[in-house]
């Protein structure tokens, strides 16, 4: 069993937590706007979840995104991209209007996650089943970039259009 759109038929829910070690590896965030309501761990310094309507607040500092996946996914990256400061996690869906809107041109960097994830429940257990999907970081702002190069975590693309000299 996979957990196809951010969630399991078990589970009834779409709410899932990051895998701490991805955090550890990317460094502090000061925000995220779409994180789980229960969580035995902090994801960022501020948290905005479903009944706070993250989309609806303002956003400020580095910001980490790891929205519900599916049909919703996109207005989340809209706003990452619009914020230009932070680093969202998404499925490596290259193809999707996603990824040519909000990914392709926009983003700083993309890192393909090395293997399938195993997101974690809402309790902290990890899930018994992976993903589904290859997995990817995307990177808004040089600094965000640089952490995905010194994560180790997979495989990094750079737009090395938006570099300074």
């Amino acid at each position: 069993m996979s957990l196809s759109a951010h969630q399991s038929a078990r589970s009834g829910s779409d709410e899932w937590l990051t895998p701490p070690e991805i955090l550890l590896a990317l460094g502090c965030f000061d925000l995220d706007p779409c994180a789980p309501i229960d969580r035995p761990w902090d994801m960022a310094r501020q948290h905005y979840t479903i009944k706070d309507d993250g989309l609806s607040k303002q956003w400020t500092g580095r910001v980490w995104c790891n929205p519900p996946f599916g049909k919703e996914a996109i207005k989340w990256l809209r706003r990452m991209a619009e914020h230009g400061n932070g680093i969202a996690l998404i499925p490596a869906r290259t193809e999707t209007k996603m990824f040519f809107e909000c990914v392709w041109g926009s983003a700083d960097a993309v890192l393909f996650v090395r293997g399938r994830l195993h997101f974690h429940h809402v309790d902290g257990r990890r899930a018994p089943f992976d993903s589904g999907d290859p997995i990817s970081l995307i990177a808004y702002g040089q600094s965000n970039a640089d952490a995905l190069e010194r994560s180790g975590l997979g495989y990094v693309v750079s737009d090395s259009s938006k570099r300074t000299t």
